[in-house]
């Protein structure tokens, strides 16, 4: 999995994928799907693509929850 920085970096984008169970689902350009919820949105404008450093927040919170689930994969 490439770096939170690697994903962000050089003005990349993410895109709109899908919405479901009160989340956006976005992906990366490296193809890291991570899910924006809906509750956490406040009356933010979210658009079917967008520069991926505003997302930072969201890339980083699901990447922390994969690395927790492997190390308890691991356990």
């Amino acid at each position: 999995m490439r770096t939170l920085k690697e994903m962000v970096n050089n003005n990349q984008k993410v895109r709109f994928r899908y919405y479901r169970d009160r989340e956006l689902w976005y992906a990366t350009e490296c193809g890291f799907e991570f899910p924006v919820p809906i509750d956490d949105t406040g009356t933010g404008v979210f658009l079917a693509q967008d520069r991926a450093i505003l997302f930072m927040r969201w890339i980083r919170k699901h990447r922390e929850v994969i690395e927790q689930g492997r190390r308890e994969a691991k356990a």
